[in-house]
């Protein structure tokens, strides 16, 4: 699945938001915590993580690329 985005980059939160995993920002730390989520293969679990264009982020079996 691709998800487009318009600045440099997007955090791990705005993401996840963002692809509609979540409803809010206050959920993410909690479905961070919950889930499995790996940015370019890397295991992640900080919210604040950039995501830039070109990156492939993997939500338990869901990968998502990012583009611009």
């Amino acid at each position: 699945m691709q998800i487009k985005i318009k600045t440099d980059y997007i955090t791990l939160g705005q993401f996840l938001k963002f692809a509609g995993l979540i409803d809010t920002g206050g959920q993410a730390k909690d479905y961070i915590a919950m889930n499995s989520i790996k940015i370019n293969g890397l295991a992640v679990m900080q919210r604040g993580k950039k995501i830039h264009a070109g990156d492939v982020v993997q939500v338990n079996k869901t990968v998502f690329t990012i583009t611009r």
